[in-house]
């Protein structure tokens, strides 16, 4: 949850023209993660829960690619990326998987 609303504040400065295009895109990939994991949490078995986990996990890849573009475009600063939240995430994530297949 942190991280979607780290990302809400950071798309709030991006100029207009992205407002449809990678704002939306951003949005959407970042709320899926916390989606994921709730939707997965209320499967039956453990590999559906670890199919969901994963796919959390891409999208919060798919965060970091787009954040990664929006620094490049200079849309945001590097200081104003949630990098050390988005490793975190993802080695968490990464663990869940592990011990769900496991």
């Amino acid at each position: 949850m942190e991280l979607c609303e780290k990302v809400y504040g950071l798309v709030r400065k991006f100029p207009q023209e992205e407002r449809y295009a990678l704002c939306d895109q951003l949005r959407r990939a970042v709320i899926s993660i916390p989606s994921n994991i709730a939707e997965g949490n209320g499967r039956d078995s453990r590999s559906e829960y670890a199919h969901f986990i994963s796919i959390a996990r891409g999208s919060l890849f798919e965060v970091r690619t787009q954040l990664d573009l929006a620094l490049r475009f200079q849309y945001v600063a590097e200081k104003d990326i949630p990098s050390a939240l988005i490793d975190s995430i993802s080695k968490m994530l990464y663990v869940m998987i592990q011990k769900l297949r496991g």
